[in-house]
């Protein structure tokens, strides 16, 4: 007689874990600060009335504050609002600590930003009740080892996308599961709003292809997003909206390294804004150093307060000296000013671009000067020099062309969407 036919797991599965912490940056104060504990809490990049929140505490979004709400209306709504300045170097290294502590349990495959994070879950773990229970023991090491300030919504489901929209269905501290035999299911409580992807523009898009509910997003074609989208990224919401794989992302190579800065106050004036430029421009060459690159072209961009923007930019002979960049910027700064008539800048971005990893082989000129190939090396050894000393003493314990109190209320490295700062970024 055959052997009998194996009987096929019954049990439900998903693929993902997604984590995503709650009201990141004000958990972090509160757990730095116990007297900010319990309290509406809102952190800011500036300390001013005309400034937005780049954070809400718990307590302060029950007053309708979140990201992006301004600070006057935010004080309107809640007289008692507390505001406490951002600590972006305190919010990378609770960030690395909390990869460390989800790593005692799991994985991470993919680090989304400085609060969010996707593991890809391996066969045994797939199981519904065995991720589930994997999702409560981060939660408690969270807490446990973390802070007890520290918690996280966390979503399961069958890809990352839905694993992340499952991640925002219950906050704070939420477990939220997405099956596939339950699709659409709780989706279809959702606005178009809530999935990531959708935003003011792309509504009113969805709206001209008949799309203004999530059952009508459910049951389009895949063609109707495909044209909605303007291309493929219409056919891969709709194979992720549907529950298929989610296609694993490829870090790109790094072609440009950068910082802008919107300035403060009393940093707008052109002198001092030049400064900030100047601040930044040796923020990214040290950065370039860090990351074993050279570059060749520098481009300066700054906006103007009455909302123009000027720009310019120049090459230089490939390497990654400060002080050949620093000439040319100084150049270029001449050059932007000229266009917008010498006006107070509202925000000073600059960039380094046609980049080349360190170890490429580099075009020696046919004809050079005297003594300038020693003269380059001497000045990209002084430069390295001054990045250690830098790390090692603190960020502008020593700088080319200004004071470092010129530059007091600089407040430096700052998270984006885009991109979490290495640690060794806040000491350049």
């Amino acid at each position: 007689m055959p052997p009998p036919a194996s009987t096929p797991d019954p049990s439900p599965a998903v693929d993902w874990l997604y984590l995503d912490l709650n009201s990141y940056f004000a958990s972090v104060e509160q757990q730095l600060h116990p007297e900010l504990r319990g309290k509406p809490v809102a952190v800011v990049p500036v300390d001013s009335d005309a400034t937005c929140a780049i954070a809400a505490s718990h307590e302060a979004k029950k007053y309708g504050i979140k990201t992006g709400t301004n600070i006057g209306e935010a004080r309107r709504r809640c007289p008692h609002l507390i505001t406490v300045m951002g600590s972006h170097d305190k919010y990378v290294e609770f960030h690395h600590e909390i990869i460390k502590e989800v790593e005692r349990h799991y994985p991470v495959h993919k680090i989304c930003s400085i609060d969010e994070m996707a593991c890809k879950l391996d066969p045994p773990r797939r199981r519904l009740e065995v991720a589930q229970d994997l999702a409560r023991r981060i939660k408690r090491g969270l807490r446990e080892r973390v802070g007890e300030c520290i918690t996280c919504s966390i979503g399961l489901a069958p890809n990352r996308f839905l694993a992340k929209v499952a991640s925002d269905m219950q906050k704070p501290d939420g477990l939220v599961v997405l099956l596939p035999e339950e699709l659409p299911g709780r989706l279809l409580e959702l606005k178009l709003s809530d999935l990531c992807g959708i935003g003011r523009r792309m509504e009113p898009r969805l709206r001209a292809c008949g799309i203004r509910t999530m059952e009508e997003l459910w049951e389009a074609e895949r063609e109707t997003l495909h044209r909605a989208w303007g291309g493929v990224c219409g056919d891969r919401f709709w194979h992720e909206l549907h529950g298929g794989a989610t296609e694993d992302d490829v870090p790109p190579a790094t072609r440009t390294i950068g910082h802008s800065h919107v300035l403060a106050p009393e940093l707008r004036p052109p002198p001092a804004a030049g400064i900030v430029a100047r601040r930044l421009m040796l923020k990214a060459a040290s950065r370039l150093r860090r990351m074993k690159y050279r570059a060749s072209h520098l481009h300066l961009s700054v906006r103007l307060e009455d909302g123009p923007r000027c720009e310019a930019q120049g090459k230089f002979e490939e390497g990654a000296d400060s002080i050949v960049m620093a000439r040319l910027l100084t150049e270029l700064w001449q050059r932007v000013m000229r266009q917008g008539r010498w006006q107070r800048v509202k925000k000073v971005s600059v960039t380094l671009f046609g980049l080349v990893a360190e170890a490429t082989p580099q075009q020696l000129e046919l004809f050079p000067s005297s003594g300038e190939s020693a003269t380059k090396e001497q000045r990209e050894n002084l430069s390295h020099v001054l990045d250690k000393i830098n790390q090692k003493f603190g960020r502008d314990s020593v700088v080319i062309g200004f004071t470092p109190d010129t530059v007091r209320t600089f407040s430096g490295t700052k998270i984006a969407f885009t991109r979490i700062p290495d640690r060794e970024e806040f000491k350049e």
